[in-house]
C-alpha cells in the first residue's frame, strides 16, 4: 500500500487549492482515507477524512465549511478542495490511512501548502 499526494503550492490568501490523494493498494472501500496537516512548531491534527464505502466524513467540519473532501473510487482518489485559504492553513499535508487508527498506520509523503498574506 502506498499514498501519492499531489497539488500543493503557494497561493495568495483567499485562493484555493486542490490537493489530491492516490491511495495505491487500499482496494477495500471501508478504508477511511484523508488529510492531516502539520504546520512549523505546531502538533499534527486531523483536517478531514472520508470512509469511501459511504461518504461517511470524520473531522468534518474542523474548517468551517472551507475544505471539502470527496472521492472517486473508481481511481481510488481522494480529493481535498480548500477555498478561502488563510495564511494559518500554511502547512505540510499529508494523506493518511485509515483515519480511524491514532495515528493512522500509512501516511503519504506529504505536500507543503503555503498562503501568503
Amino acid at each position: 500500500e502506498q499514498l501519492v499526494e499531489s497539488g500543493g503550492g503557494l497561493v495568495q490568501a483567499g485562493g484555493s487549492l486542490r490537493l489530491s490523494c492516490v491511495a495505491y493498494g487500499f482496494v477495500a472501500e471501508d478504508y477511511v482515507i484523508g488529510w492531516f496537516r502539520q504546520a512549523p512548531g505546531k502538533d499534527r491534527e486531523g483536517v478531514s477524512c472520508i470512509r469511501r464505502s459511504d461518504g461517511r466524513l470524520y473531522f468534518g467540519d474542523s474548517n468551517k465549511g472551507r475544505f471539502t473532501i470527496s472521492s472517486d473510487n473508481a481511481k481510488n482518489t481522494v480529493y481535498l478542495q480548500m477555498n478561502n485559504l488563510k495564511p494559518e492553513d500554511t502547512a505540510v499535508y499529508y494523506c493518511a490511512a485509515d483515519c480511524r487508527g491514532d495515528p493512522p498506520d500509512y501516511w503519504g509523503q506529504g505536500t507543503q501548502v503555503t498562503v501568503s498574506s
